[in-house]
């Protein structure tokens, strides 16, 4: 697609489920490079499953966001404006994605308890962050729709 059919496709009042999916899948690779790594580390320093999940929350967080921050930055925004636009970007998207992916986590028995040799750590976190595409997409469309969220970081590349 090129920059004005995208740009068609993302603006306010419109939005496809191609550009939705897009979206999520973008939030989606930063939280989870973000929430594995917290996994990983608090699992592997025996951390309890509190400070292990605020971790791996933390750290999806700060991934997802820094995907947008570096990419509006290369289109020439300044750290204060890429900032701006990256929290308007993705919060609502970062923070739904957390919500269903740690949830299901929580709620699968024994997921909590597994190590990062057990096959149920690594389903249940897989798991997790797929049920949150499939909910966290609906929410990225209607936001984009409205020329929020992801929407809004289009406009700067």
């Amino acid at each position: 697609m090129d920059h004005s059919t995208h740009h068609a496709a993302t603006g306010h009042g419109h939005a496809t489920w191609a550009t939705a999916m897009k979206a999520t899948l973008h939030c989606l690779t930063g939280c989870a490079v973000g929430e594995i790594l917290g996994m990983v580390l608090g699992t592997a320093l025996l951390w309890g499953n509190v400070p292990t999940m605020i971790l791996a929350i933390a750290l999806a967080f700060v991934f997802g966001y820094s995907f947008t921050l570096f990419a509006v930055m290369r289109a020439g925004l300044s750290l204060r404006a890429a900032v701006k636009v990256a929290l308007a970007a993705d919060t609502v998207s970062i923070a739904v994605m957390e919500l269903v992916d740690n949830a299901i986590i929580a709620l699968t028995p024994g997921a909590m308890e597994a190590q990062l040799s057990d096959g149920l750590f690594w389903s249940a976190l897989l798991g997790g962050f797929a049920v949150a595409f499939l909910i966290t997409t609906p929410v990225n469309k209607w936001m984009i729709g409205r020329g929020k969220g992801h929407a809004v970081a289009h406009a700067h590349h």
